[in-house]
């Protein structure tokens, strides 16, 4: 078994209001795990209107399978253009 683990700091230069960021933000939490073996969440900045941190876990057999889901949720967060990756540190376990 292979658990997988990526979090990313983002800043989100187009976002005026909380209430922005969080559509932002949820949009991106809901097509992550919607149909795949992904869940996702943001752990961190909430009350930061410009500022995110994002986390997605995959639980897998192989590392590949993993991997790629992984990076499917971060291409995300990448083809966005109102939200920007700064920071990305993978775990695996």
């Amino acid at each position: 078994m292979i658990v997988g683990v990526v979090r990313c700091e983002c800043i989100l230069f187009s976002a005026h209001s909380l209430k922005e960021k969080r559509s932002v933000v949820q949009s991106i939490l809901r097509k992550a795990v919607h149909g795949h073996n992904l869940s996702a969440s943001e752990v961190a900045y909430q009350d930061s209107w410009q500022h995110t941190e994002l986390a997605f876990a995959c639980v897998g057999s192989a590392r590949s399978a993993v991997e790629h889901e992984l990076s499917r949720a971060l291409s995300l967060i990448d083809f966005r253009t109102e939200i920007e990756r700064v920071h990305t540190i993978y775990e695996w376990f």
